[in-house]
């Protein structure tokens, strides 16, 4: 079995805890209702994450940073704004821009730890 097949699963719950902490995140900085809201934020996030994980066919290499991760992030960021939008949940420019930096930090984030990590096992094979 390939590298890749064995880190697919744990991938997708890197990508989900990514969605599902920043919903949390900023549902309890604007001191919402948690269990109101957490439903209605994150489900475009995760719906857009999951066309991104498809359209990528991420479950090939879902490690990579490009072009798999950058892509998974545009859609989710883009898909899931857009469905949030017409979902009639609000756009303010300040949430897109905040959207866009904590996915990018987050999605890209794990995968390039895991590259570092990669790097470093091949410099000093044990």
């Amino acid at each position: 079995m390939s590298s890749a097949r064995v880190l697919v699963w744990p991938a997708v719950l890197a990508d989900a805890a990514c969605v599902l902490v920043f919903a949390v995140v900023g549902i309890a900085s604007h001191e919402g209702s948690m269990p109101a809201a957490l439903g209605r934020v994150v489900w475009p996030f995760a719906l857009a994450a999951v066309l991104g994980w498809v359209l990528t066919r991420a479950w090939r290499e879902p490690t990579r940073i490009w072009p798999t991760g950058v892509l998974i992030w545009l859609v989710t960021v883009l898909g899931g704004l857009l469905l949030r939008g017409v979902s009639g949940q609000g756009l303010a420019w300040t949430f897109a821009l905040v959207t866009t930096l904590f996915l990018a930090l987050a999605m890209l984030g794990w995968r390039g730890v895991v590259a570092a990590l990669r790097r470093g096992r091949t410099r000093n094979p044990a």
